[in-house]
């Protein structure tokens, strides 16, 4: 089973994320964190995450090669935390929205359960430099191809999941 929690920042995804895995799994699952870039505030951020999960999870950084990731951990159901800042470090690294696409659908090929964690940018204004429309514009084409390929899909606003797919 393949599921995305869609959100803004701090709606409350992650926790929502959490809770569905670890009711989904009865083995402690992967927790697939993707953050690579990290000044002191990120590192507060990823400390209060690890301390929310606790020791729930078997946890893996993995900022760019999410399928190989994944596949070595074959028998682990995987939650993928956060594409966003995924599709930030693939951009950071210089890489094509034809190496994201390429990337995910190894991820969505595999034959296990994963849910997907994804900030919602859409509904902002556009932004005034070309990078950032980028990721903008990168962001919300991969949230369509995972949404597509995922059998359920939440969308999280105030901490509460309301399932659109």
């Amino acid at each position: 089973m393949k599921v995305l929690f869609i959100g803004g920042i701090k709606s409350g995804k992650s926790l929502n994320a959490e809770k569905y895995i670890q009711k989904m799994t009865k083995a402690k699952p992967l927790y697939l964190a993707t953050t690579e870039f990290v000044d002191e505030e990120m590192q507060r951020r990823i400390e209060k995450h690890k301390a929310q999960r606790g020791e729930n999870f078997l946890t893996v950084e993995e900022a760019l090669e999410l399928s190989r990731a994944i596949k070595k951990h074959e028998n682990s159901a995987v939650l993928l935390e956060c594409l966003s800042i995924w599709v930030n470090n693939m951009l950071y690294h210089e890489k094509s929205y034809e190496d994201m696409q390429a990337e995910i659908n190894r991820v969505m090929m595999q034959e296990k359960d994963i849910v997907f964690v994804i900030n919602d940018v859409s509904c902002g204004v556009i932004p005034e430099n070309p990078l950032a429309r980028k990721f903008v514009d990168a962001n919300g084409k991969i949230a369509q191809l995972v949404a597509e390929g995922c059998d359920e899909v939440y969308h999280v606003v105030a901490g509460i999941a309301t399932r659109i797919k």
